[in-house]
């Protein structure tokens, strides 16, 4: 069974940074795609970036240039680099692999101050 571990979520000023960390187990980390979702107060929850095993990348529109997904297969963890927050990114973050987004863990909460 998949079991996600989302953490480093917090409160941060406008501009400032955070890194968030997803522990992955129950699972063959290294061979499967993944991805950070997130979910603001009163919408959809919706696809933020994704990384395939070989590491390609994919954004949001709204977040390119300023959040940078990474993972270390060594570890099972999967990264989230956000940079230049914005109020707009306040939100309960996830991490999942596509195939599994029925199922998810209990996310962290990041608050962006303006």
């Amino acid at each position: 069974q998949v079991h996600l571990v989302e953490s480093g979520g917090g409160l941060v000023q406008a501009g400032g940074s955070l890194r968030l960390s997803c522990a992955a187990s129950g699972v063959i980390f290294s061979i499967n795609a993944m991805g950070w979702y997130r979910q603001a107060p009163g919408k959809q929850r919706e696809l933020v970036a994704t990384i395939t095993r070989s590491g390609s990348t994919n954004y949001a529109d709204s977040v390119k240039g300023r959040f940078t997904i990474s993972r270390d297969n060594s570890k099972n963890t999967l990264y989230l680099q956000m940079n230049r927050v914005e109020p707009e990114d306040t939100a309960v973050y996830y991490c999942n692999f596509p195939w599994n987004i029925n199922d998810w863990g209990q996310g962290t909460q990041v608050a962006v101050s303006s």
